[in-house]
C-alpha cells in the first residue's frame, strides 16, 4: 500500500476519519457543502504520524507503560506523557515527508500565515467529542515553523488531559492516531461558536450563538464574556451583550496577542441580528448534512462567514423516535424506578415486554409518552396530582409545558386516554390474608416457571419466555394487587393531610409505617444483619472474608473453623435475595448470586458496627415506636370536638397502612425473581452459541433485543458489527444524564420546588421520612465501595432495593432522585431514618465527610460549618 502523507481538504470527506482524523474529515465534508466557506488547506495524514511513531525511540515500551496507568494517578500520567511527547518532538521529520508538507504549502502560498491544528482519529465522534484534548497553533508563518508545529501537534496526542480522557473512556492509545490540518489563516472582525441546539436545555429548535471580537480563542479560553443570542424559527428570541474587554488578534511576527478593546466598543454587539440569523441558517444546512446537531466554530471576515470547525454535540440527550410530526412529552421511567443508568438492549426489551404502557426509548433509557394524557383535561388533572405528590420536580416540569401556548393540542374528554396507573377503585377490606394470598400465588407461579424452564433450550426456550412473560404481566397488573398498594398509599396521604389539619402534626404517617409486616426489601436488610451474627463468632472466617478477591470464596469457606456455618448463612440469604442487585430492573446486570463478593463489604460492616441480635431489636423497636405514635395520636384526637369520629377514622386508616404498605415492595421483587429465572436459562443458551462459534462471548447477548436474540438462536448467525456498535453506543449513553421530563424538541424540562420558606443556602428536596438528624455525609456512588459507620448520612444519586442493606448502618438519607413512594423513601420510613430525596446535584454540592443536617419533616438539607 502506497503511503499518502498529504491530502487536500477538497479531496477529503467524513468517511476518511482513519486517514485525516475527526477534525480533518469534518472540514473536508464542510468544504463540499454548497454555500459553506472553509479556509483553504490540506491534511497531513495518519500515515505520516505512524511513520514518525515507528522512528521515535522506545515508543513501544512507553505506550505499554502508559496503557497500564490508573486514570486517577495524575503524577504518573504527567511523567509518562511528557516522556512520549519529548520522544516525538525530538524525532526528525524524514526528508520525503517534509517535502510532501512543504510542497503542499508552496501550492497554497509559502509566505501566508497558517493555522496548524491537531486532528485525532478518536475526535469529533458522534459518541465522544474529545474537544480541547489536543493542540491548535494560530498564525504560523514559513515552512520551517509549519513543520515544527506539525510535530508539536503529533506530540499533543499525549498531553496529560488527552491521555486521561482516553484512559477514562476506554480508548486504546495504540489505536488512536494523529493527523494534522494546515489551513490558510483568516483574520476576522468577529468569531465564535454556534450550537445548532440549545446546549443548556437540549432544545433542537433553538440555536445558540456566542460571539466576540477578533479570533475565537478569546472565547474558547474563557477570556471574555461573549454576546449570546438565541434563535428560533429564523428570529432572535433572546440576546445578551457581554462586556468584551479583550480580543485576541494575530501578531505581525507570528502567533497571537491579546489586545484591550476600547471602552466604547466593549458593550457593542459583535454581530447584527441579521448576521446572527444568517449564521444560524448556515448552521442548519451543516446540521442537515451531518444528520445531527453541531457545535460549529465560525469567523466573520468582511461580512463573509467562514467555518473553521464543526463537530457533533455529544452532550445532548437523544430524542425518542415518534411516528408523527406532532409535539410529544415524555416522562422518564428510570426516575420512577430509581435506576437512571442506561440499560443494555436486552434489558430494555424485557422491560418493554413486561409493561403494558407504550414505552419510547432514547439514550439507553425508557420513557412514557404522556402527551395525550396532558391534552385531556380529566386525565391531565390526575397525572399532575400523582406526579406532583410523588416527585414535585416532575409535576412542576409538566405544569411548565402545559402553560406554554400551543405546545400541546387539547383533546376533548371523549378521546381521553386511560389513566397511567390502573383505574380500579382502591377501597378494599383491610385483611392481612389478602397479602399472604397474593404473595403465595406469585411464589407458586415463579416456582412453576423455574421447574418448567429447565427442559427448554433453543427456539423452545425463547418461545417459553415469551409466553411466560404474559403470566408475569398477569401477576404484576392483577387488579387486586394494585388495589392493595394503592389503598395503602392513599391511606398514607390521607393520614398526613388530615393529621396536619386536625393536630398540626406533619408527616405523621412516617412513624406509623415503621416495621410493617411483609416488606420483603426491609426484611432483606435486617436478614443480612443475621448473616453477620452467624459469621461474627468465627475470627478465621472474618479474617478470610476481609481479603477475598474472587467469586470462588464460598467453596473455600468450609476449610475454615466456622466456615461451613458462614457459607450456609450466606447461601440461605442468597437463595431468598440473590436475584437482586444494583439496577435490578435491567436483566443484564450481574446479580448477587452471580457476584456474591459484592455483599462482603456490607456483611463485614455489619460485623464491625452491630451487636448480635441487632436485626430483631431494630424491627421490634420500630414496631413499638409506631404503636406508641398511634396511641398518642388517637388520644389527642379524642380530646377534640367530634374527636371520637376522627379517632375512629384515623384508626381505620392506620390499620390499612400497616396491613398493606409492606406489600408495596413485593411486586418488583416477584418480577426480578422471575427475570433471574429467565436470565440463567438465557446465559446457558448463550454458552451453547459461544461453543458453536456463533457468539464471541456470552454477554454479547445483552447487546441484542429479545427479538434479535430469537433470530440468532433460530439462524445460528449474528451481526458482529451490530454488537460492536451497540457496545460503543452503550458506553456513550453512560456519560449522559437523563431528564425527568423530555419533549420531542429535545428540551430537558427541569422543574423547580416552589417553596420560599427555606433558610438561606438550604438544599431543597422532597420530605419523605420525618425527623431531623445531623452527622457526617458519606457521598457514595458505588454501593460496593461503601464504608459506613453508625451515625453516617448516606448521600447518593438514587437508591433501589439493592441499597437497603446499607440502610441498617446509616442515620439519614439524601438522594438526587426519588419520590414519596419510591423504594428508598419506603424503606427510610420503615427504618425510621430522616430522609430527603430529589435534591438536585446533592452528590456534587455535598462533599464526602462534611457535616450536614437533614430535615426529613420539612424537606431540606443544611451544610454545617
Amino acid at each position: 500500500m502506497i503511503e499518502q502523507y498529504v491530502l487536500d481538504l477538497q479531496d477529503v470527506d467524513e468517511t476518511q476519519v482513519a486517514v485525516v482524523g475527526g477534525k480533518g474529515a469534518h472540514l473536508g465534508a464542510l468544504s463540499r457543502i454548497d454555500g459553506v466557506r472553509v479556509p483553504a488547506g490540506f491534511c497531513v495524514t495518519t500515515d505520516a504520524f505512524r511513520r514518525i511513531m515507528a522512528e521515535a525511540p522506545s515508543i513501544g515500551d512507553l505506550l505499554d507503560r502508559l496503557s497500564r496507568l490508573n486514570p486517577d494517578d495524575r503524577e504518573a500520567i504527567r511523567t509518562h506523557s511528557e516522556e512520549i511527547r519529548r520522544s516525538i518532538e525530538g524525532t526528525a521529520v524524514p526528508g520525503d515527508l517534509a517535502a510532501a508538507i512543504t510542497g503542499a504549502l508552496a501550492r497554497l502560498g509559502e509566505q501566508a500565515a497558517y493555522a496548524v491544528r491537531s486532528s485525532a482519529t478518536a475526535e469529533d465522534l458522534p459518541t465522544a467529542s474529545f474537544a480541547g484534548q489536543q493542540d491548535t497553533y494560530l498564525n504560523v508563518m514559513g515552512p520551517t515553523a509549519v513543520l515544527e508545529h506539525v510535530r508539536r501537534c503529533w506530540a499533543s496526542l499525549f498531553t496529560e488531559r488527552a491521555v486521561t480522557y482516553r484512559l477514562r473512556n476506554g480508548f486504546d492509545h495504540r489505536t488512536v492516531h494523529m493527523a494534522v490540518v494546515v489551513q490558510r489563516m483568516v483574520f476576522p472582525h468577529a468569531s465564535g461558536i454556534l450550537f445548532t441546539a440549545d446546549p443548556v436545555t437540549g432544545n433542537r429548535k433553538v440555536a445558540s450563538v456566542e460571539a466576540s471580537f477578533g479570533l475565537g480563542e478569546a472565547l474558547v479560553s474563557g477570556l471574555v464574556n461573549p454576546d449570546v443570542y438565541k434563535v428560533r424559527d429564523g428570529e432572535v428570541v433572546a440576546r445578551t451583550v457581554g462586556a468584551k474587554q479583550l480580543a485576541i488578534h494575530a501578531s505581525p511576527s507570528g502567533g497571537t496577542q491579546e489586545q484591550a478593546i476600547d471602552p466604547e466598543r466593549q458593550e457593542q454587539p459583535a454581530l447584527t441580528d441579521a448576521q446572527v440569523v444568517r449564521l444560524v441558517r448556515l448552521g442548519r444546512r451543516i446540521e442537515a448534512h451531518f444528520g445531527r446537531p453541531q457545535d460549529i466554530e465560525w469567523c466573520l471576515v468582511d461580512d463573509d462567514v467562514q467555518i473553521v470547525q464543526s463537530r457533533p454535540i455529544t452532550t445532548l440527550f437523544p430524542i425518542p423516535a415518534a411516528r408523527d410530526a406532532e409535539n410529544h412529552v415524555y416522562l422518564s421511567v428510570g426516575h420512577q424506578q430509581m435506576m437512571t443508568d442506561p440499560m443494555k438492549p436486552l434489558g430494555l426489551s424485557f422491560w418493554q415486554m413486561t409493561t403494558p404502557a407504550p414505552m419510547a426509548e432514547a439514550g439507553g433509557r425508557l420513557f412514557v409518552d404522556v402527551t395525550q394524557r396532558l391534552a385531556s383535561p380529566t386525565s391531565r388533572a390526575g397525572l399532575l396530582e400523582l406526579a406532583g405528590r410523588s416527585d414535585p420536580l416532575t409535576g412542576d416540569a409538566l405544569q411548565t409545558i402545559i402553560e406554554r401556548d400551543g405546545f400541546i393540542r387539547p383533546l376533548d374528554d371523549e378521546g381521553s386516554p386511560a389513566p397511567l396507573v390502573g383505574g380500579a377503585p382502591t377501597s378494599i377490606e383491610t385483611d392481612p390474608a389478602i397479602v399472604t394470598e397474593l404473595i403465595g400465588r406469585s411464589e407458586a407461579s415463579i416456582a412453576a416457571a423455574k421447574r418448567d424452564i429447565r427442559t427448554k433450550s433453543g427456539e423452545a426456550l425463547l418461545d417459553f419466555i415469551r409466553a411466560d412473560i404474559q403470566e408475569l404481566r398477569r401477576i404484576l397488573f392483577d387488579p387486586q394487587s394494585h388495589q392493595v398498594f394503592m389503598s395503602a398509599m392513599e391511606a398514607t396521604w390521607w393520614l398526613n393531610e388530615q393529621l396536619e389539619a386536625w393536630l398540626g402534626e406533619k408527616n405523621a404517617a412516617d412513624t406509623l409505617t415503621q416495621s410493617v409486616p411483609h416488606n420483603v426489601t426491609s426484611e432483606m436488610g435486617l436478614a443480612l444483619l443475621g448473616v453477620a451474627d452467624a459469621i461474627r463468632p468465627h475470627p478465621d472466617v472474618v479474617a478470610f472474608l476481609e481479603h477475598v478477591d474472587d467469586e470462588g470464596f464460598l467453596d473455600e469457606l468450609p476449610k475454615l473453623a466456622g466456615g461451613r456455618e458462614a457459607r450456609d448463612a450466606i447461601e440461605t440469604w442468597l437463595d431468598r435475595y440473590g436475584m437482586r442487585c444494583v439496577g435490578e430492573i435491567d436483566i443484564t446486570r450481574p446479580r448477587w448470586s452471580e457476584r456474591p463478593s459484592t455483599l462482603l463489604p456490607m456483611i463485614l460492616g455489619n460485623i464491625r458496627n452491630f451487636e448480635p441480635g441487632a436485626g430483631e431489636r431494630r424491627f421490634e423497636q420500630g414496631r413499638q415506636e409506631a404503636w406508641k405514635k398511634e396511641q398518642e395520636l388517637l388520644e389527642r384526637l379524642r380530646a377534640l370536638p367530634d374527636g371520637e369520629r376522627m379517632a375512629e377514622e384515623t384508626k381505620r386508616m392506620i390499620d390499612r397502612v400497616r396491613t398493606f404498605i409492606g406489600y408495596r415492595e413485593y411486586p418488583k421483587y416477584g418480577m426480578v425473581s422471575r427475570y433471574f429465572v429467565y436470565k440463567q436459562a438465557l446465559l446457558a443458551e448463550a454458552e451453547r452459541l459461544v461453543q458453536a462459534n456463533v457468539l464471541a462471548e456470552r454477554e454479547d447477548t445483552f447487546y441484542l433485543t429479545f427479538q434479535e436474540l430469537d433470530d440468532v438462536v433460530r439462524t445460528n448467525r449474528v451481526d458482529d458489527k451490530l454488537i460492536g456498535r451497540r457496545k460503543d453506543e452503550f458506553r456513550s449513553y453512560q456519560a449522559l444524564t437523563p431528564p425527568r421530563v423530555l419533549t420531542s424538541e429535545g428540551e430537558a424540562v427541569a422543574g423547580a420546588y416552589r417553596r420560599d420558606d427555606m433558610p438561606p443556602g438550604a438544599l431543597i428536596g422532597l420530605p419523605v421520612s420525618a425527623g431531623t438528624i445531623e452527622g457526617r455525609a458519606r457521598v457514595i456512588l458505588d454501593m460496593a465501595r461503601a464504608d459506613l459507620e453508625p451515625g453516617d448520612i448516606l448521600v447518593t444519586a438514587h437508591t433501589d432495593p439493592s441499597w437497603t442493606p446499607l440502610f441498617v448502618a446509616i442515620a439519614g438519607l439524601v438522594t438526587e432522585v426519588g419520590g414519596l413512594m419510591t423504594h428508598g423513601a419506603v424503606i427510610a420510613r420503615e427504618y425510621g431514618l430522616p430522609a430527603v430525596v430529589g435534591v438536585v446535584d446533592a452528590t456534587r454540592l455535598i462533599r464526602d465527610g462534611q457535616r450536614i443536617r437533614v430535615h426529613g419533616t420539612d424537606g431540606y438539607v443544611e451544610i454545617l460549618p
